[in-house]
């Protein structure tokens, strides 16, 4: 398993990325440690792309676009480490999982066609991105722009509740309800025509009831009418094959078996002869049992007049019933139609007999679900307003270390008439909206219209830092979340990175030398003169190379002393915390 972080045993972790053919990206195959990894290099060289591969094989939309000039297809994978429990999730797509990995593939083609596999078994883009939402998540300003809607909001402060059984026990009531909601509704409507439907439902059980079709009936009385038609045929074409085989002018079998015991003459004169004979031997059996079964079928073929018949009969009568009663061109379509709603006729005339009496039953039904629904949500709503006021102090005290001291946070919880079923929605009663405070003596207002790019980032990050204590994400990807900001806010964003990935699996693709320095591993992608980044061009660096590096994000001059020397410091810095 990876390193061990604070709760790391629930938690999976990325182990090696493999790129091919990926916009500027040649050939890349880059491995990923626990705890912090920094992503740098020039403009253009391809860090980016990273990202956008762990997003294709995480189920993002691709497009033919994404393939690199020249090639047929792009083609990216990647293996994160699971913990033993969440094997299980992969169960249902058959994803194989060897030594506690799996492995996600995606490739692309030049004509824009996709194909998505999880530990060997082809799935889907959104089953992927399902499975994946628990593996990582990535931030980038894209993201940041995200962190501004209510519905984000409201996931971040339900993601820091304990009992995250809560919105689970809410949900099934929710669906419940509407479910009950929804049948009423419809039984609303119908009662106008009900003596049509009634009719009509009546009939249709009727007939079905006569015939009772099952599935995969038709098919097989097909086949059986075919074989039957054809008896002569089919027992003429087995003599002729048996004749062919065993005839007494020209018996292979017995061909065989005289070659058999010449060859057994001299078995013994050279050992290498056994395989040899064996493969001999195995391949006479298998003829002789090939004669056998084919004498089996044909004694067995017989071309029963009465079974035909009624095998004939039977066939014109459920086609009968899809004639009448199916809906469509595709018989096979219509057949399984059919039988569906055959089996789901008896519940629906009972719906429409009962009439009123019925209605008025599953509204007294109603409104106890009602009731359970209402105290469920109440129940998540009091979670939410008790966890809001801990999260709001937590997150604005990482945003004071984040080089705004005067800043604040406020997770307002408004809870809707409970009373009115128009204020249920699938997550509850509550409307979750964060309010910021930039400093002293400025209103509070949402996030979305006060804070700048840089501010945002900077939230996002607090958040993360303290929701990721109760969070299953194994690998956060941060993308250039420090644009619009440097000198001492830089680099408080750095160490709370560093933070955060004492509870989970960190990367950061930065241009900024503040908080590249805090990486227990550095990565730098590299060009080569023709523009493409190959296998060779994604080095780690340390020591006296990771110095040059930081000094080139200083200054753009590697060489220089003075942009070595301040490297240094702000390396010594890091490592002292």
């Amino acid at each position: 398993m990876t390193k061990s972080h604070k709760g790391g045993a629930s938690r999976s972790a990325l182990r090696e990325v493999n790129i091919r053919s990926l916009g500027v990206i040649d050939s890349a195959n880059i491995e990923f440690s626990p705890g912090l990894t920094i992503l740098t290099g020039e403009t253009g060289a391809g860090k980016t792309m990273i990202l956008t591969a762990l997003g294709l094989i995480s189920g993002a939309k691709g497009e033919s676009s994404m393939v690199r000039k020249g090639a047929e297809r792009l083609h990216v994978t990647a293996s994160f480490a699971l913990p033993s429990a969440w094997e299980n999730f992969y169960a249902e797509i058959e994803a194989e999982i060897e030594s506690g990995e799996v492995l996600y593939s995606r490739s692309i083609t030049a004509e824009g066609r996709s194909k998505v596999s999880i530990g060997g078994a082809v799935t889907t883009a959104a089953k992927a991105s399902e499975l994946a939402e628990s593996l990582l998540q990535v931030h980038g300003q894209s993201t940041n722009h995200r962190l501004a809607k209510t519905q984000v909001q409201r996931e971040l402060l339900d993601g820091f509740i304990g009992d995250q059984g809560t919105l689970p026990r809410y949900a099934v009531a929710f669906e419940e309800y509407c479910d009950l909601k929804h049948r009423i509704a419809r039984l609303k409507r119908e009662s106008a025509e009900r003596d049509n439907q009634i009719l009509e439902l009546k009939n249709f059980i009727k007939a079905f009831n006569e015939i009772t079709p099952v599935a995969g009936e038709l098919s097989s009385i097909e086949n059986d009418i075919s074989r039957l038609s054809s008896v002569e045929e089919i027992n003429g074409a087995i003599s002729e094959m048996l004749n062919s085989i065993d005839s007494d002018d020209l018996s292979v079998p017995n061909a065989l078996r005289l070659a058999q015991r010449t060859g057994e003459r001299v078995r013994e004169k050279d050992s290498s002869l056994d395989v040899i004979l064996n493969k001999f031997g195995d391949a006479l059996y298998s003829l002789e049992e090939v004669i056998s079964e084919l004498l089996r079928y044909s004694a067995n073929l017989d071309a029963d007049p009465k079974v035909f018949e009624a095998l004939q009969q039977r066939k014109s009568a459920i086609n009968g019933l899809i004639k009448k009663f199916g809906e469509g061109s595709d018989r096979q379509e219509a057949y399984d139609a059919l039988l569906l709603r055959g089996a789901q006729s008896q519940e629906r005339l009972t719906d429409l007999t009962g009439g009123d009496s019925l209605i008025t039953e599953l509204e007294k039904e109603l409104s106890a679900k009602f009731s359970v629904m209402k105290d469920f949500a109440l129940v998540l709503s009091s979670a939410r307003s008790e966890v809001a006021s801990e999260l709001s102090r937590r997150v604005s005290e990482e945003l004071h270390q984040l080089a705004m001291p005067s800043a604040s946070i406020t997770f307002l919880v408004e809870q809707q008439d409970f009373s009115s079923a128009t204020s249920y929605g699938t997550q509850g009663i509550d409307e979750v909206k964060i309010l910021f405070t930039p400093h002293k003596g400025a209103d509070s207002l949402p996030l979305s219209k006060i804070a700048s790019g840089g501010e945002m980032s900077r939230v996002m990050l607090g958040i993360e830092v303290v929701v990721a204590e109760k969070s299953k994400i194994g690998t956060y990807i941060f993308d250039e979340i420090d644009s619009g900001v440097g000198g001492k806010a830089a680099l408080e964003i750095g160490r709370r990175l560093k933070k955060l990935s004492r509870e989970a699996q960190v990367i950061v693709v930065t241009h900024l030398p503040q908080v590249a320095v805090w990486g227990e591993k550095h990565l730098v992608v590299l060009k080569d003169e023709s523009g493409s980044v190959t296998s060779s061009s994604v080095l780690a660096v340390d020591g006296r190379d990771r110095v040059i590096e930081i000094a080139r994000l200083l200054s753009g001059q590697e060489s220089s002393e003075s942009a070595q020397e301040h490297a240094q410091e702000l390396l010594t810095l890091a490592a002292e915390g």
